[in-house]
């Protein structure tokens, strides 16, 4: 089964701000408002953008770059709703199994050629073949093939996608689903599951998508002045795309900023638009009339690798760990800006029982594997450095280098430090090169974080299957592994049953303290009030400006 998520660093997680999860709403009614001469937005964020090319974006910051230079078959309306984009009309048949499409045949790519049905299945194939090494290409695993084509037991050719002429597109699921997969259509508006124009790859390669004249473009903006590695780019305005009438920006300008308090001098001296706000921030600016309370569906935690320390293999080692970090503490004194602590790995958010419509993180919370005891914490150490032949760990806890990293790595270096011989030194490096590391296996604690594609629990437990590809740190249990395969493969059409078994697989990881969760973060925000028509997903990727406009 697929881990349908978005990988999230803590930096990166700091770029999410979800539109309806507040006590504002960053949408404006564009009833009479009156536009401003200047349609020009301009926006921070904490990373650098790590990729252009949808096959191999993996994180939060670059899918956002292509939900809005790109365009799939859905768009998601501001209820997160998919609605017609690409596609005219959707036909289902064969019992939810088939997909069939008609594409509208005004779309463009910004170098002239039309999009066709052709080039969806141009860019699924290439998603799923080998050499690609896309890491999100699970996503597809539902359509016919698509598995075996990705362990290259297949030819591209036999997946399950095919293109009737231009504009007709017929998509097969997995033949071993029982019923429509509900979520189908969201995955669809989704950059992942965007066509790509095969003219383009062939013309630049491996350099494909590598800057931002690297690729084209058939959304709202197209990505100008990014180098690859620039701490700069802007969207400006696509003049091929087919809708572009609806589209009221002529650019949006995005400047990273890893500390809030650039960002915060840049916004109250009106040289940005919006900026996130830490917790000292929201404490002054409770009243303000731009500020958005936000909490969006997305956790952070603390990753031991069980390959490079040998120690963590160990049950005592690991819940020593976790038993030391006071989470209470860590939102209410360090972070401060209404962030929640943890009840397990799977947010709060992320669903409700069927039957008794109880909340994912109520009814699956261990306890146990997310509660502060320094003592017992002391005691698990001294029998797991017994059972383990260990005397002292001496660890390196690497993490990006944004104010809200620098925070949180320092509290939970003090409270680890707490423990008998542990010694815990702070490594800070670039998100997109700590995402590397973490992709590749290459720390020994680190800060992880992932925001869901839609609101169930399958979004985020599937993270920590041992195939899985984010699943770096060694942690496995066939046990976890096959309660998630048989909720998918057996019980798609019984959710009740489906429900008990995501339940018993969250609790199969916190008591074996697969990974240790601290917190979900609120992203508090200030979105200057003449910002309208923002959409915003809350379980997914976080913005989309086809609508936005600047109103006087």
């Amino acid at each position: 089964m697929q881990h349908k998520g978005l990988y999230l660093g803590l930096s990166a997680l700091a770029l999410l701000t979800l539109a309806g999860c507040g006590a504002k709403s960053s949408s404006g009614s564009t009833g009479n408002s009156k536009y401003a001469a200047n349609q020009e937005l301009n926006w921070t964020v904490s990373s650098e953008l790590a990729s252009n090319d949808l096959s191999k974006a993996t994180d939060t910051l670059s899918y956002t770059v292509l939900q809005n230079t790109q365009e799939g078959l859905y768009r998601l309306n501001k209820a997160g709703t998919p609605k017609n984009a690409l596609a005219t009309s959707t036909k289902v048949t064969n019992g939810g199994k088939t997909y069939t499409f008609k594409l509208r045949k005004n779309a463009k790519w910004s170098n002239g050629q039309p999009v066709t049905a052709k080039d969806f299945v141009y860019s699924w194939r290439r998603t799923l073949t080998p050499k690609t090494a896309s890491q999100d290409a699970f996503y597809l695993f539902q359509v016919k093939n698509a598995e075996a084509i990705n362990k290259g037991k297949k030819p591209a050719s036999s997946l399950g996608i095919k293109a009737d002429g231009d504009y007709n597109l017929t998509i097969n699921l997995t033949i071993n689903l029982t019923k429509p997969v509900s979520y189908f259509k969201k995955l669809l508006a989704w950059p992942l599951f965007y066509p790509i124009n095969q003219k383009a790859v062939d013309k630049y390669g491996k350099a494909y998508g590598t800057t931002a004249a690297k690729t084209v473009y058939n959304g709202p903006f197209k990505l100008t002045n990014w180098n690859g590695t620039g701490k700069s780019w802007t969207l400006a305005k696509n003049p091929t795309y087919w809708d572009k009438k609806a589209v009221h920006l002529t650019k949006i300008n995005e400047q990273v900023t890893e500390s809030t308090t650039t960002s915060y001098n840049l916004f109250n001296s009106k040289k940005t638009d919006e900026t996130i706000l830490n917790g000292q921030q929201v404490k002054n600016n409770q009243n303000n009339e731009n500020f958005i309370k936000r909490l969006p569906t997305g956790s952070q935690r603390l990753d031991l690798n069980e390959n490079k320390v040998k120690a963590f293999k160990n049950l005592n080692v690991s819940r020593a760990f976790s038993l030391a970090i006071n989470r209470q503490q860590l939102v209410k004194n360090v972070l401060q800006d209404g962030s929640v602590a943890s009840k397990g790995f799977v947010p709060a958010g992320m669903g409700n029982n069927p039957k008794t419509k109880e909340a994912f993180n109520e009814e699956a919370s261990v306890k146990s594997a997310v509660s502060y005891n320094l003592t017992q914490a002391k005691q698990l150490l001294k029998k797991g450095y017994k059972a383990t032949g260990t005397k002292s760990l001496d660890l390196t806890l690497s993490v990006s280098d944004t104010d809200s990293s620098k925070q949180v790595a320092e509290f939970v270096q003090s409270a680890l430090q707490k423990l008998p011989n542990v010694k815990v030194t702070i490594k800070t490096v670039p998100y997109v090169q700590l995402m590397t590391q973490q992709n590749n296996g290459n720390y020994e604690l680190t800060f992880s974080g992932w925001q869901s594609v839609f609101a169930d629990p399958i979004n985020f437990l599937d993270v920590f299957e041992s195939n899985s590809s984010y699943n770096t740190g060694g942690w496995k249990n066939k046990q976890y592994d096959a309660l998630l395969d048989q909720s998918e493969n057996q019980y798609g059409n019984q959710p009740v049953k489906r429900w008990a078994n995501l339940v018993a697989a969250e609790k199969v990881l916190m008591k074996d303290q697969g990974t240790i969760p601290l917190y979900q973060q609120a992203q508090p925000q200030l979105l200057r009030k003449t910002v309208r028509n923002v959409v915003y997903n809350p379980a997914g990727v976080p913005y989309d400006f086809k609508l936005t406009y600047i109103a006087k």
